[in-house]
């Protein structure tokens, strides 16, 4: 089994696109309603579909968090702040061996940038 995709609801299609291609993705399908994105490494897609204010699936935290890894993070994020992406925490070193900076996308949706190396699959204490 592979996870396909994952998608985000977002309030405003032309602003989240700028956003995610900001971040450094790459676009590969690009309606007034949906749009998808393929990650610059390996082959994990994400997709945005344009929801309205009174959308049952759109809300402020409503639980889901993206994560997206990358082996250069403090790279990648100073080049993101470079661009005017604003974060909520610079890159950290976690408890559980990952570092993480976070940020929220224009409609609210919280994104992890990380990377955890070898602990990602084999943390020490895997079972």
């Amino acid at each position: 089994m592979n996870l396909n995709q994952v998608t985000l609801p977002v309030h405003d299609m032309a602003q989240a696109l700028q956003f995610y291609l900001t971040l450094g993705f790459i676009l590969i399908v690009d309606t007034p309603h949906y749009a998808r994105f393929e990650c610059p490494v390996g082959g994990a897609t994400f997709s945005l579909s344009l929801e309205d204010e009174a959308g049952k699936t759109v809300g402020k935290g409503c639980g889901a968090i993206i994560y997206f890894e990358h082996e250069k993070l403090d790279e990648w994020v100073s080049s993101l702040k470079h661009a005017g992406i604003e974060f909520d925490q610079d890159p950290t070193d976690q408890a559980y061996l990952w570092r993480e900076a976070i940020l929220h996308d224009p409609s609210g949706n919280k994104i992890k940038l990380y990377w955890a190396g070898e602990n990602r699959l084999n943390p020490p204490w895997r079972v």
